[in-house]
């Protein structure tokens, strides 16, 4: 069902779809199911369908089952536009539901507030990849008008299943708003997570930090594992995330799991962007440039930082599938961020995370030429306290860079000041997939291998260029992820982000420190 090749190296992730639009009926393409908003080659996504629509439109038809038989699973959450105010539960049925609903209150025995979810149903016929003719069924409840720092706990549902009742108690969940001032707090971030042990062993690391959310730099469930944004893609399975979501369900239900999309979360059979399922999966804040386009891109603020989630897809020389998409919608709405950001008295810090590496020297990808030409100006231009990437399978993190040369060195407990000083960039991509490999010797905490440069390569718009770099201070090689301790400070004294890279022994194996002065 896919591109030939030979027409598919030449050819957008959006030509790919229409062509398939083009040579497949749409009896071929979504067998007998209704054609509607988000109709695709292979699959069909409906955004907004109706909770009472038990039989989804775009599927072949499916019997509702006794609901008291059917337990919800694979809850995440999800910050608004405003992380004082505004939460989105999610979360997945195996098969199609009654009158989905949340239950919420400030109490565990009081949850008498009853709001109806929203049904999001992703087809995937058999025969797109590797999958079997498969159905998924998410849920969404987008929660408004919350108390800033407030504990909540609600319990998800529908006919026959109600977390109310005593027995199902055990089901409940809980979150907490974003405060209303500024006050100490931790987040954690990695990339690459994917389906393994390794994954489990770093989730259960994670909650451990009691973090106020977690960022994810992309390739989130590796359902894709080809990664290239192609309907010739093989291997593909979207029962993957069931399990994914499954998996991260022990942190993400409690804790707000913010992504940004990779190379393996453009699944080419769903839209032309290759984000239908995407949108299906999660309801992400959608204050960003082009929701159509670019639904991973989004901003929020946390008290004293502000977080912004890129699509290096839209950028990337090395893996093309989206290049070009946004037409430079994005890189503009980045720049008005970032302004904005810097502007405002209440906000010390801005924190950047996306997929593609602007600085790694990975024996596998490396940096990619597409983010330096484009964001790294305005990282610098703007001041950007820390930026975090994923796609290499490892932890490297950078000295203090401006104009792709070291301006200070950041060892192991040092202190970079982005004010006057530069960026430091940090690559967490090793939450769960296999591992890459370095070219120059590790040296971490209590390890430390210093070496005078290392040889790599950028990705540019011609291919590889080799290049000889300065700027590697930290490669670790092993599972591990980022935890960041962020604390405010009073007017004209410093604030501080302290970032740590844990392994999944819990071994530290980087600390530095980010500081500026607050305003």
């Amino acid at each position: 069902m896919g591109v030939p090749d030979r027409l598919a190296e030449r050819m957008s992730m959006a030509e790919q779809h229409e062509y398939l639009r083009a040579r497949f009926s749409r009896r071929t393409m979504i067998r007998g199911g209704a054609v509607t908003l988000g109709a695709v080659a292979g699959g069909a996504f409906v955004p907004g369908a109706t909770a009472q629509a038990a039989t989804p439109t775009t599927a072949p038809s499916t019997e509702t089952v006794d609901g008291a038989l059917v337990a919800p699973f694979g809850r995440h959450l999800a910050y608004g536009n405003d992380p004082r105010t505004e939460m989105t539960v999610s979360w997945q049925v195996p098969v199609a539901v009654k009158r989905p609903f949340i239950r919420i209150g400030a109490r565990p025995w009081d949850l008498s507030r009853r709001i109806e979810a929203e049904v999001r149903t992703l087809y995937t016929p058999a025969g797109v990849g590797a999958s079997a003719d498969h159905t998924q069924y998410y849920l969404h409840a987008k929660l408004t008008n919350l108390r800033p720092g407030q504990t909540y706990y609600y319990g998800v549902g529908h006919a026959g299943f109600d977390p109310a009742e005593p027995h199902l108690l055990g089901t409940l969940g809980t979150f907490t708003t974003a405060p209303a001032h500024k006050t100490p707090f931790t987040f954690t971030a990695f990339g690459d997570e994917g389906v393994s042990y390794h994954a489990l062993g770093n989730n259960s690391l994670l909650l451990g930090q009691n973090p106020a959310f977690h960022l994810h730099a992309g390739d989130i469930a590796y359902a894709d594992p080809a990664g290239q944004g192609k309907t010739a893609d093989t291997g593909f399975d979207s029962r993957v995330w069931d399990q994914f979501l499954a998996q991260t369900e022990s942190v993400a239900k409690s804790v707000p799991w913010m992504p940004a999309y990779g190379n393996h979360d453009m699944e080419a059979w769903y839209s032309p962007n290759g984000y239908g399922g995407e949108e299906a999966r999660w309801n992400l804040p959608d204050n960003g440039p082009d929701r159509t386009n670019l639904p991973g891109v989004y901003s929020f603020v946390y008290g004293n930082t502000a977080v912004i989630s890129l699509d290096a897809n839209d950028i990337s020389f090395e893996i093309p599938a989206n290049l070009g998409i946004s037409g430079g919608t994005q890189t503009r709405w980045l720049e008005a961020q970032l302004k904005k950001y810097r502007a405002a008295r209440d906000i010390d810090f801005v924190v950047v995370f996306f997929h593609h590496c602007a600085y790694c020297t990975s024996t596998s990808h490396a940096s990619e030429g597409g983010v330096r030409q484009e964001w790294v100006p305005l990282f610098e231009k703007y001041t950007v306290d820390l930026v975090i990437n994923g796609h290499n399978h490892q932890y490297e993190r950078t000295d203090v860079i401006k104009a792709g040369a070291v301006t200070k060195k950041l060892p192991i407990g040092g202190t970079a000041y982005p004010e006057t000083e530069g960026v430091v960039y940090v690559t967490a991509g090793a939450a769960g997939r296999s591992l890459y490999a370095f070219s120059a010797p590790l040296s971490y905490e209590g390890h430390e291998n210093d070496v005078e440069s290392v040889a790599s390569f950028v990705n540019v718009k011609d291919g590889k260029q080799d290049e000889t770099v300065t700027w590697s201070r930290v490669r670790y090689l092993d599972y591990s992820f980022l935890r960041v301790d962020v604390t405010p400070a009073a007017t004209g004294r410093t604030a501080t982000l302290t970032v740590r890279g844990i392994a999944e022994t819990g071994e530290q194996v980087d600390h530095f420190t980010v500081a500026r002065k607050a305003g």
